[in-house]
């Protein structure tokens, strides 16, 4: 007697991009890392200077940090460089559907990113739109524009809209590798170099 094989239904698994993300600045640091072990370009999260007050050691080896505080408030979560020329930005997300509110920008940032642009280097935000899971590169000067007239009470508003995204800034790809292939659109739009084939 001969046994064959019962035919069952294959299952196939199709790729969720939208789900391969953990969050944006882990979305970011993978594709540093790509960046940095293709010799693409050196950008790297900044550490947050922190001052140690506490540390608890249960064990010998275990040593634990049980109180510590911000020393000084945090620039912009990225730095580094690509092509001879300085990169600084930040990472933001919002759940709204309309904008990005400018709160999720704070002061000392702004005048960092300014700092950054007024001596030549290239400073931007990026931005997912959680609801769209869409990611922007906004370019320095827009966000400067939209902050400097948020307190205008003809012009101004408190955010900037999603409509404004589509309009000035620059849609990042989501890939596999790199994950968010910023640095085209850095290329591509920000330095004015149309070879970006790496």
């Amino acid at each position: 007697m001969i046994n064959y094989p019962i035919k069952r239904k294959i299952q196939t698994k199709t790729t969720n991009y939208a789900n391969l993300g953990m969050t944006l600045e882990s979305d970011i640091e993978s594709s540093n890392a790509y960046y940095l072990n293709h010799e693409i370009a050196v950008i790297h999260k900044k550490p947050t200077p922190i001052q140690v007050v506490n540390v608890s050691y249960p064990a010998r080896n275990k040593a634990k940090i049980t109180e510590a505080y911000y020393k000084t408030p945090s620039t912009t979560d990225f730095n580094g460089i690509y092509n001879g020329k300085y990169i600084d930005f930040d990472a933001k997300e919002t759940n709204s559907k309309t904008s990005m509110p400018l709160k999720n920008v704070h002061t000392h940032q702004i005048v960092h990113l300014r700092n950054v642009y007024k001596q030549g280097g290239i400073a931007f935000l990026i931005v997912h739109f959680k609801k769209y899971n869409e990611y922007f590169l906004l370019p320095a000067n827009i966000l400067f524009s939209y902050w400097d007239l948020q307190h205008d009470k003809e012009k101004g508003r408190k955010s900037i809209p999603y409509s404004a995204f589509k309009k000035s800034a620059h849609l990042i790809p989501f890939g596999y590798q790199p994950r968010l292939d910023y640095l085209k659109i850095v290329s591509l739009y920000l330095m004015g170099d149309s070879k970006t084939d790496y």
